[in-house]
């Protein structure tokens, strides 16, 4: 590098530090807003084109391990573990599907939501250390889903101790009082969603996919370029006092972490939102990724929760499902999280490929696709291709 290109480069941040701080924080919540707005949008434009797709799939699932693939590509597609979650009970309840067949794809699907992570942490691409450290954040819940489904789904496959213990559980639950609670974010940005939903079809005509990849190339712009503005005026106005004092108290104590995930995802109702918050945090170096590693499996637990206490009015299936859940989870943690050198596995993956992700970027594209899209895929076609045959 030349003393001529030294001089001149800009700084990043500068731009923001010349604001002052009450615009700054009003422009860090615009700039939210848009994230959160971008996300809905994204999470809308996938399920136009892909919960019918998604509901064929499930409703014709067998194998154990299809129904994993199932769910994972069933939830990628929609981009809400609740959504297919929701799809599963209502086959259950119908007698469609069998408790036995649907905990696979609730496992799937739990692997399913964190694809928005890894969306969000692409943002990211062209900042190679802070892309580093957001892939990071992002990848560390798809390993802690991919370790705990290697331990629990051979063992619910040969002892049902989860099906056994959520029937047990529900049927001490059933016909308890529901909670109906409406989620603040979807709130706020639902209007603008709606709105240029209806923009789309009514006002410019467009059909339903066509709709749908219009409002996803929209939602993803939105997203890119409010997490690129987001983690400069991040760094600006979180000062240092208050940084050290968020990873004093969250990245050394995994308990309140925890907490905080899941009850803001209990508040916002989702943890792709809780997650998805959290990446360009760890990207900025705002969040270490311990910390924000207990807040992601608070996360977890939340969205769980949420959909239990849903449910609680409903018959056996839709609670027994929603236990499955919720005991996956918590087993999951209950593995990993307590004993530090079993913790540190999911951390040290995503670690590994992050860094393998920095040197070659493009490389976090065919990840998420290939394991998100392509792998389970193959599956499910091979099963079909195997079914047809016999």
């Amino acid at each position: 590098m030349t003393l001529h290109d030294t001089t001149i480069a800009p700084d990043p941040g500068a731009q923001s530090r010349s604001l002052p701080t009450p615009l700054r924080i009003l422009a860090l919540l615009a700039l939210l807003w848009v994230f959160l707005f971008a996300i809905a949008l994204m999470g809308t434009a996938f399920k136009v084109f892909g919960k019918d797709f998604s509901e064929a799939l499930i409703t014709t699932t067998t194998n154990p391990v299809i129904g994993l693939m199932i769910g994972l590509l069933a939830t990628s597609i929609i981009q809400s573990s609740s959504g297919t979650t929701s799809i599963v009970v209502g086959l259950v309840a119908a007698d469609a599907l069998t408790v036995s067949g649907a905990i696979p794809i609730i496992m799937g699907a739990n692997m399913g939501t964190t694809v928005t992570n890894t969306i969000v942490a692409m943002g990211s691409m062209n900042r190679r250390t802070e892309f580093r450290r957001a892939f990071a954040g992002a990848t560390m819940h798809d390993f802690f889903n991919l370790l705990t489904i290697i331990v629990l789904f051979p063992l619910e496959m040969s002892t049902h101790y989860l099906e056994r213990t959520a029937t047990w559980l529900s049927s001490h639950l059933v016909g308890a009082q529901s909670l109906e609670y409406h989620s603040p974010v979807k709130a706020i940005v639902k209007p603008a969603t709606k709105a240029l939903d209806h923009l789309l079809t009514d006002g410019l005509g467009l059909s339903g996919s066509i709709n749908g990849i219009v409002m996803l190339i929209f939602s993803l712009v939105c997203l890119f370029g409010a997490l690129t503005l987001l983690t400069k005026l991040m760094r600006s106005v979180v000062v240092r006092r208050a940084e050290g004092a968020f990873n004093k108290n969250i990245a050394n104590n995994g308990i309140l972490g925890m907490i905080l995930g899941l009850m803001v995802t209990v508040l916002v109702q989702s943890s792709s939102i809780t997650t998805s918050l959290l990446v360009p945090l760890i990207g900025a170096g705002i969040i270490p990724l311990e910390g924000a590693f207990a807040v992601t499996l608070g996360a977890n637990l939340g969205t769980t929760v949420t959909a239990l206490l849903a449910s609680l009015a409903g018959n056996n299936a839709a609670v027994t499902v929603a236990l499955v859940h919720l005991l996956f989870n918590i087993s999951g943690i209950l593995i990993f999280y307590p004993f530090k050198p079993l913790r540190m596995i999911p951390l040290r993956l995503a670690r590994m490929l992050a860094m393998r992700t920095s040197r070659n970027r493009w490389f976090a594209l065919y990840y998420m696709m290939g394991l998100f899209f392509v792998l389970p895929l193959i599956f499910v076609l091979i099963s079909r291709a195997l079914g047809s045959a016999s």
